[in-house]
């Protein structure tokens, strides 16, 4: 086996095609984790990444107020004991810093940078059909040949602004929340607008209202948000997670979303009005949005079930919200909750009742484009200094069609699925070999504890690599039934559910062009898991395996 220590150098430049087992694409959770276990299989491993160190989505979103909607103690690495012994977390919702310090941390722990090259970007993955290999090829003109290509490039990474006219013609500040400048930006004394009002816009608009002159926001669709009140951990918190994480870990794929939640058992339409409102208050008051949503279980398939939650949350917003107007123009009433993702804040609707903030629905008043002095609307023209685009991302399949992926007979990836996504468990696709997708299309990926399921992924694929390198099978792909029937279960499941109903990037919506379809297995992580040991059980059913 080849030596296991790949260059990091990023100035490095290569003129020849190197050869390695294993190529793995990007340095977030998965990737981190993906390259650890590939490397105790005793297997030669490279890693690329186009940031200047690990972190993925966490290196790049440095805005103000960015923080996990997740708790910190569930939203981190549960394999190892010895790893989590050694952190401790100090906030209930941890902030982008710290998020990247745990990863930095992680991959130093687990000894994976020095399979890392860093500052580089993967163009394209060939596979050849007559060596069987991969070449990768990175915007640094390397060229590299492996055996297995796995795609760890996050399902949120591949930011996406709205081709406004007159964009270049702006002489002011502009930024995307998703590549903020890492020294950071000084709005004091500025008249700013925020385009977006998701989960970035949510939490960036209260810390810049704090700094600029003006706040304009320019809400596309009103969301439903949840005050987080974060606060500090106490020590017996961190004590107890640490004492019982074997517990932990294997609850927490017994449930929909990878996090252990109290779902009743009685349906919302069942018990009375007053009863389901003392529920949700008393759930609205853990500051934990999976307990509200699974509350019961009719929720995401039953519309008037629904209402009662989204009604719920509106009375919220009218409490918050000063203007009874602005309260309106804040409220969502064309989509299911859940529908589209559900918002944590911290102070978000309170900033309405500012007086230097403006709030624009560009629904009522569409934006035309972007002026050199500002922004106009249809019937208004606003003076600014700065815009914001919080515009949010070409989620899941958009950073894996960012690659040129061109798997048998020259085949593209993005040709394979110019109709819509289509594969295996979300891990694999027919025509592509030893192609692995962590957290892909059709798996729970989104709507799950994301690091959950990356454990369960990548764990789940290191299981099929090294069953293919001690039975000595050369390739391995999904057969075309298999895929065909994964994805018309995974959309046929997704059409019983209220999912469809609102137009996100759980479904493409937010991308011109982009194909409609449900880009997440909505059927539970604990369903998902236990499918996936039955594939796995049966002699990894679904797939070809070719000695």
């Amino acid at each position: 086996m080849p030596d296991t220590t790949a260059p990091t150098h990023t100035d490095a430049t290569h003129t020849d095609a190197t050869h390695t087992d294993a190529v793995v694409i990007g340095a977030g959770f998965s990737g981190i984790y993906m390259v650890r276990q590939l490397a105790r299989l005793g297997l030669d491993v490279r890693a690329f990444e186009a940031a200047e160190t690990v972190g993925g989505t966490w290196y790049w979103n440095t805005y103000p107020g960015a923080r996990c909607d997740c708790l910190s103690m569930e939203y981190s690495f549960s394999f190892d004991r010895e790893l989590v012994e050694a952190w401790d977390w100090t906030e209930r919702y941890p902030a982008q810093p710290e998020i990247l310090r745990y990863l930095e941390f992680a991959a130093d722990k687990l000894d994976v940078r020095r399979h890392f090259t860093f500052s580089t970007r993967v163009e394209s993955a060939v596979w050849d059909d007559e060596t069987s290999l991969w070449t990768v090829v990175t915007d640094a003109g390397e060229q590299v040949t492996a055996r297995y290509v796995v795609t760890a490039v996050g399902c949120l990474s591949t930011g996406q602004t709205p081709d406004f006219a007159g964009l270049d013609a702006f002489t002011g500040e502009t930024y995307h929340t998703s590549t903020w400048p890492k020294e950071g930006v000084d709005f004091t004394g500025k008249r700013v607008g925020v385009i977006g009002t998701g989960s970035s816009g949510i939490q960036v608009i209260p810390l810049v209202a704090e700094e600029a002159e003006h706040l304009t926001v320019f809400q596309r669709t009103p969301a439903f948000s949840l005050d987080c009140g974060n606060r500090a951990l106490t020590e017996e918190e961190k004590a107890d997670f640490k004492a019982n994480l074997e517990e932990y870990r294997k609850e927490t794929r017994k449930f929909p979303a990878g996090l252990i939640t109290d779902i009743l058992e009685v349906n919302a339409m069942d018990i009375s009005e007053e009863e389901r409102t003392a529920i949700y208050e008393e759930r609205w008051q853990r500051h934990r949005a999976p307990d509200l949503l699974m509350s019961f279980p009719d929720l995401f398939v039953d519309r008037a079930a629904n209402e009662t939650i989204a009604e719920f949350f509106r009375g919220k917003i009218r409490a918050a919200v000063d203007d009874p107007e602005t309260a309106e123009t804040l409220t969502p009433r064309t989509y299911p909750l859940g529908a589209k993702r559900i918002t944590l804040d911290t102070d978000y609707f309170a900033t309405y009742n500012r007086d230097d903030v403006t709030l624009v629905s560009v629904k009522d008043d569409p934006i035309v484009g972007l002026t050199p002095t500002g922004l106009a609307t249809q019937d208004n023209e606003y003076e600014l200094d700065a815009v914001v685009f919080a515009t949010g991302f070409d989620a899941v399949t958009g950073p894996l069609l960012g690659i040129d992926i061109r798997g048998r007979e020259g085949q593209t990836l993005r040709d394979r699925w110019a109709d819509g996504p289509t594969t295996y468990l979300g891990i694999g696709v027919d025509g592509f070999p030893n192609l692995f997708m962590l957290t892909g299309p059709q798996s729970p990926n989104v709507l799950t504890n994301v690091v959950v399921a990356i454990e369960q992924h990548v764990e789940w694929t290191t299981d099929l690599i090294a069953h293919m390198e001690k039975e000595g099978v050369r390739t391995t792909e999904p057969t075309p039934t298999a895929v065909k029937e994964w994805t018309s279960e995974a959309l046929a499941l997704a059409d019983q559910t209220l999912y469809p109903e609102g137009d996100s990037w759980y479904t493409g919506a937010n991308i011109p062009g982009k194909p409609r379809a449900i880009l997440s297995y909505v059927g539970g992580l604990h369903t998902y898991t236990d499918i996936c040991d039955d594939v796995a059980a049966d002699g990894y059913r679904g797939f070809e395996l070719v000695r």
